[in-house]
């Protein structure tokens, strides 16, 4: 694989509950307000950048989002993503004592999900960063086969209400789409987001912002998810060309395609004959695999790349013989899937029961009373962190790409007791914003003039930024 900064911003939905079943006196805005009581307390916003070189903060709608820091390694990215939840979880914790005081006690629980009970959706986005082209437009064109298709793979599996029926399929962000390709985040939600914000040196890179995929619980399928993309990327840039692959009706296609659980649909093609999603999926890969020289017999193959394409080709492969059994415990449709159809068997009952809605919300609680941890325990649902990995990565930013300077300037500020205005780019003094220093390289880990930025922050002679 190609070393290419990527990042993952996560809106967590939240609701409270009371322990006697009577109406929570907090709705979810005020919920979300208590978690972030803390930084209020302490004069700050609740918008904050971290001395993991991630960002947490409260979003519109009252959704807590959590971005990591930039990460080049898969790794670190899946240590990064899950610290996210740590974090919220230590939020929690403190609200916990105050909702226990209420005469009808009450808890907070935030989930990694898509969306609600009203149908109000929330999302996970994944940030690429590419080199600057000026045929931007039509790479991205190109590539929304792939991303429609992809959640036969890496949807988070979804029990859908149409009417009085319920059904289940593969994604719960898919039917919130669109459009194929805009500018817009909210307002019509792009498969992929084209606005031109690189985060760093505009004139040599641009960031490639996808928010139709779903929140992932399992951290193989964020894995899968994100390792899968940034091969087609890497593809993609040595001339793989996906233009034949294009969709009719991208918006038409992504909703076929998640009601279908064999993905064995025929979806319209521009040109061509007409073909499924899993269909798609093999192409796009074998491409991967032609394009980029992957020689899966070779021992010089690197570990990450032969461990993406093998669960890439595994996962296709259960699709194709309908024999979910191989990935059940690595890939969120069907570990969901599969605690569905044991727990109907087991309790004798149908899709509608309301302990099915509740289990599969238990599937995406990232507190306590969630399924993940004791899934992970059993093997039930594969990690691939350790507790030590994540409780690193909510302390120290990763040390091979610019978030370790911001990490660098966030503890010397807090330590010379200095405020800082901070994004991804820039950090200045609070006190005197002209004293600043830029970060444009996404891949610098060291830079003088974040030195001698971080030299003057105990100081009160003027200090020139670069």
């Amino acid at each position: 694989m190609k070393r290419r900064v990527i990042g993952i911003e996560t809106e967590y939905g939240l609701t409270c509950a009371t322990r006697s079943g009577a109406r929570a006196t907090h709705d979810a805005d005020a919920a979300a307000h208590l978690l972030f009581e803390p930084f209020a307390q302490g004069g700050r916003a609740p918008n904050l950048y971290l001395r993991n070189g991630g960002r947490l903060y409260l979003d519109v709608g009252a959704h807590p989002e959590y971005a990591t820091a930039e990460c080049d390694a898969l790794l670190d990215l899946l240590a990064q993503h899950r610290c996210g939840d740590e974090l919220l979880n230590q939020l929690n914790d403190a609200a916990r004592s105050s909702l226990s005081q209420l005469p009808d006690p009450e808890e907070i629980y935030v989930f990694r999900n898509n969306v609600d009970s009203e149908g109000n959706s929330f999302g996970c986005h994944e940030n690429y960063l590419l080199h600057r082209r000026r045929d931007f437009r039509q790479v991205a064109d190109g590539l929304v086969a792939f991303f429609v298709t992809r959640l036969i793979l890496v949807g988070a599996g979804h029990l859908r209400r149409q009417g009085t029926q319920l059904s289940y399929c593969f994604s719960q962000r898919a039917e919130q789409m669109w459009e194929a390709v805009s500018s817009a985040t909210t307002r019509t939600r792009p498969i992929i987001n084209t606005r031109d914000e690189p985060l760093a040196d505009a004139g040599q890179y641009r960031r490639l912002h996808v928010i139709s995929g779903d929140t992932n619980v399992c951290e193989a399928t964020t894995f899968l998810k994100v390792g899968m993309t940034a091969l087609v990327l890497d593809a993609v840039e040595e001339g793989m060309d996906l233009k034949d692959l294009e969709l009719a009706d991208p918006m038409m296609a992504i909703r076929q395609i998640n009601h279908d659980l064999s993905g064995q649909i025929k979806i319209a093609m521009v040109n061509g004959p007409d073909l499924s999603a899993v269909e798609i999926q093999e192409r796009i890969l074998q491409r991967v695999i032609d394009v980029l020289k992957i020689d899966r017999t070779s021992d010089s193959l690197e570990s990450t790349t032969h461990a993406i394409i093998d669960l890439w080709q595994r996962g296709i492969h259960a699709l194709r013989s309908q024999d979910w059994s191989g990935i059940d415990h690595e890939l969120d449709f069907a570990i969901k899937y599969r605690l569905i159809r044991e727990y109907l068997k087991r309790k004798q009952t149908t899709l509608d029961d309301p302990r099915v809605a509740r289990l599969l919300l238990s599937y995406h609680d990232i507190g306590p009373h969630g399924l993940r941890q004791a899934l992970e325990r059993t093997g039930a649902m594969r990690r691939m962190t350790t507790d030590e990995q994540v409780s690193n990565a909510c302390v120290s930013a990763p040390q091979t790409t610019r978030a370790h300077l911001r990490s660098k300037i966030i503890n010397a500020a807090e330590e010379a007791g200095v405020e800082l205005a901070l994004d991804w780019v820039r950090a200045s003094r609070i006190d005197d914003p002209n004293r600043y220093v830029l970060m444009n390289d996404p891949f610098a880990t060291s830079s003088l003039a974040v030195d001698e930025f971080i030299s003057g922050l105990g100081s009160t002679h003027e200090v020139f930024p670069a």
